[in-house]
């Protein structure tokens, strides 16, 4: 058995056990690394993580190597975003993600390829080549945690962090077959992450087990004074009660009769999901899908997704605009004619959307759309424990795909901007792969609870994946 296929649950404890050594797995890791190397993963790979790790055997953690997104600020390891206009650019300060990691006992074994500033879904837009989809090289990986999700599915790390604004940690877990995570805005901290969207940016684990998201989130959330943002509220060990099971809860099946979506194999695999669910115990029931926001307090009764882009769209990108304006060459990094095409669009649109006379008419009315998706899963959850959707519309699309659409982004994470918009946890577990014999490619089940629920989120993921054949490093 190769070690670097171990969960990080089993690593730890063969680790603890003194069945397999650092050395040994370090090993394995970095043979995996030689043999992906076209895959464009990793940024930049820190040399000295096995000495590191040889320091921490006897932490948590135990030393095992964790992948990093490259929008962590990393001391010794230089953080880009993926963007040439900070290409080089060694931070001076960790971030908090990361400082707790390495706390916990684990090494940032290396920084992870993105869309650049985190900008897209696809990893086709980082300034530094794509990353392809270890499950079909000729695929995308999805994004903008594409290298994140990559890095696990290759087996080239043990888990890996990623971060969402709007899909950018479950789109693209779901696309190569990994667990995602995303939690509540404010359970983890956002010192020391390149900023995107302020309001909606969030880290969070990616992991090949939901067992191993539960462990990451158990070492880096929690309240941190340097982040007025975080929730000053205790923090559960989201691992104690994960094998409660699903049983009582009430489930609503979400989206699957919006256009596109309806009939199709994705909509069967929800379905199927339900049944599973039902089989478990818990009371699983279709959510009626409505077109207008004016439905936003009706009961049982969600609002279409397809709003939910154009409020992304103008909040994103206003929040880009102010968040972009500070690489400007004078205080670190290169100057902004390095920017990308994306960044320069994003930019410009949220700076529009900004400008006086036109803020009320975009930004204004989006910010009030905005409030009628909280309130409308405020509504739904006093109905639902959770709730359940696709995380994708459809499985990882060929490389190249991006480049024929502007809104790609938005629209390969439709079904995950509403509940983002609203800051609710969400998280992402394979529920389908391809049955044709060319591709390996996966499905995602998107779970979402109420705000500060991830345990039980976390107990009805583990519930399903242990009760179902789609996770690949789970032998049955």
């Amino acid at each position: 058995m190769k070690l670097n296929t171990l969960t990080l649950a089993q690593a730890i404890e063969k680790l603890k056990k003194k069945e397999i050594s650092l050395s040994e797995l370090y090993s394995d890791i970095q043979l995996a690394m030689e043999k992906n190397k076209d895959l464009n993963v990793y940024l930049k790979v820190d040399e000295d993580a096995v000495k590191k790790a040889h320091k921490k055997e006897n932490e948590m953690l135990a030393g095992v190597p964790i992948a990093v997104k490259d929008n962590f600020l990393t001391v010794g390891l230089p953080t880009t975003a993926a963007s040439n206009v900070l290409k080089g650019f060694m931070p001076p300060y960790e971030s908090t993600v990361t400082k707790k990691i390495q706390d916990a006992g684990g090494v940032v074994i290396g920084k992870t390829n993105m869309d650049a500033w985190a900008h897209g879904s696809s990893t086709e837009t980082s300034d530094f080549g794509l990353t392809k989809n270890p499950r079909d090289p000729k695929r995308l990986p999805g994004g903008s945690s594409g290298g994140s999700a990559a890095a696990v599915a290759a087996n080239m790390c043990i888990a890996a962090i990623g971060s969402e604004t709007a899909g950018s940690i479950r789109q693209p877990a779901a696309w190569c077959g990994v667990v995602g995570l995303k939690p509540t805005y404010g359970r983890i901290s956002r010192t020391g992450v390149v900023a995107m969207g302020s309001s909606l940016d969030c880290p969070g684990p990616m992991g090949k087990t939901v067992e191993d998201c539960a462990l990451l989130l158990n070492v880096i959330a929690g309240k941190d004074i340097y982040d007025a943002t975080t929730a000053d509220i205790p923090v559960p060990d989201f691992t104690k009660n994960l094998k409660k099971g699903a049983k009582g809860m009430r489930i609503g099946i979400c989206y699957m009769n919006y256009p596109g979506i309806v009939g199709t194999p994705m909509a069967e695999a929800v379905t199927r999901a339900g049944k599973i669910f039902e089989s478990l115990g818990a009371v699983v029931d279709q959510v009626s899908l409505s077109m207008s926001v004016s439905d936003h307090f009706k009961s049982n009764t969600i609002i279409a997704p397809n709003y939910a882009i154009g409020v992304y769209t103008i909040v994103q990108r206003a929040e880009v605009s102010s968040n972009l304006a500070r690489y400007d060459g004078i205080r670190y990094g290169n100057d902004r004619s390095f920017l990308g095409e994306e960044a320069k669009r994003r930019i410009m649109l949220g700076t529009f959307a900004l400008s006086k006379g036109y803020a009320d008419k975009y930004y204004l009315r989006a910010q009030q759309i905005r409030s009628l998706y909280i309130q409308n899963f405020r509504e739904l959850f006093k109905q639902y424990d959770l709730l359940i959707s696709l995380s994708s519309p459809g499985v990882a699309l060929p490389i190249g795909a991006s480049a024929e659409s502007p809104m790609f982004g938005e629209l390969q994470d439709l079904l995950l901007e509403p509940s983002s918009l609203a800051g609710l946890p969400g998280i992402s577990v394979p529920c389908f792969r391809d049955p044709s014999a060319e591709t390996d490619l996966y499905l995602g089940l998107n779970i979402m609870a109420n705000h500060w629920q991830e345990e039980k989120m976390l107990q009805a993921a583990y519930a399903f994946e242990q009760n179902t054949e789609w996770n690949s490093w789970i032998k049955k």
